[in-house]
């Protein structure tokens, strides 16, 4: 009797157990009986908040899902803008689940499925709007309509510049509300030019620095042969100048030496004689190889015979 009590408190526990399930704060919990979602009265599928709940065991199966915000990073793909021009762009997609029922109708509750549908729909979608827009567009503030374009695209299946009209607008069975998905934010993260654009940019950039750095190195030289042309024209003038200058200065010299010679040996002509004829004597007689053979009575030894 005692076991058999044992036994019933176990069958009831377990029972109790089975039926219990708990949903963690950021999920919701929806059941499946026989594989297909519970509904309620109105054909709405029921939907279990966090908390603790009943369901039926052996028949009701619970399947969570997270309805937080998830992160999806894509990875950098190709794209060509308006002007047939190639980027590689990274970017990533906010998102959450919005509706239980469609989320798994959709998806199975299967994340991963959920991103490919989402990387799929994104990219067709951006790839679209990039086709209608040029570099310089696509670089600059409008980048940031163009975000919100492709969200509300995502969201809605349409292209609406207004957002206060959102609420209203009928939603494209292509949207990903469809899929009971909410698209938070789409954002682009890096714009780069492929390998082979980017390497013809900076060969056009060298081949256009270098004909610059041409350039001024001709500007150079050619500033280089004025001021050198100046220079020496310069210091020739200074030189013919300073030559002109001395020649003056020379010649008033000579002119004041002849003067003084001439106001000296004018006063006593047989002294200058001497002198004179000293200054021959030691022009003449510079060393002893000089041979000279003259009348001993010829004037040039007038002052050496009065010695003798």
């Amino acid at each position: 009797m005692y076991k058999s009590i044992i036994i019933i408190i176990l069958l009831v526990l377990a029972f109790i157990y089975s039926s219990l399930f708990f949903v963690q704060e950021g999920q919701n919990g929806i059941i499946l009986r026989f594989g297909k979602v519970v509904r309620s009265n109105d054909n709405n599928p029921l939907v279990y908040n966090p908390g603790m709940h009943w369901k039926i065991p052996f028949i009701e199966d619970v399947k969570v899902i997270d309805t937080r915000i998830n992160t999806t990073e894509n990875q950098a793909d190709r794209f060509v803008t308006m002007e047939k021009k190639d980027l590689i762009i990274d970017s990533y997609i906010k998102w959450r689940v919005n509706n239980i029922s469609r989320y798994y109708l959709s998806t199975g509750g299967n994340i991963t499925q959920a991103e490919i549908l989402i990387k799929r729909k994104f990219s067709d979608r951006l790839r679209s709007e990039l086709g209608k827009l040029d570099v310089r567009s696509i670089v600059t503030d409008f980048r940031n309509k163009l975000m919100n374009d492709v969200k509300n695209s995502l969201n809605y299946g349409i292209i609406t510049n207004n957002i206060y009209n959102l609420k209203n607008t009928k939603v494209n069975n292509s949207s990903m509300s469809m899929l009971g998905i909410e698209i938070i934010d789409v954002r682009i993260k890096q714009i780069n030019l492929p390998i082979e654009v980017f390497d013809a940019i900076y060969k056009r950039m060298r081949a256009e620095r270098e004909s610059v750095a041409r350039r001024h190195r001709s500007q150079g030289k050619e500033e280089a042969e004025k001021i050198r042309a100046i220079a020496d024209y310069q210091v020739t003038r200074i030189i013919s100048e300073a030559k002109k200058q001395s020649s003056i200065i020379r010649g008033d010299a000579d002119a004041k030496i002849i003067k003084i010679y001439a106001q000296s040996f004018s006063k006593d002509p047989d002294f200058y004689d001497f002198i004179k004829r000293l200054k021959i004597y030691k022009n003449s007689f510079r060393n002893n190889r000089n041979t000279m053979i003259l009348n001993s009575q010829d004037g040039f030894f007038k002052f050496i015979n009065e010695f003798k």
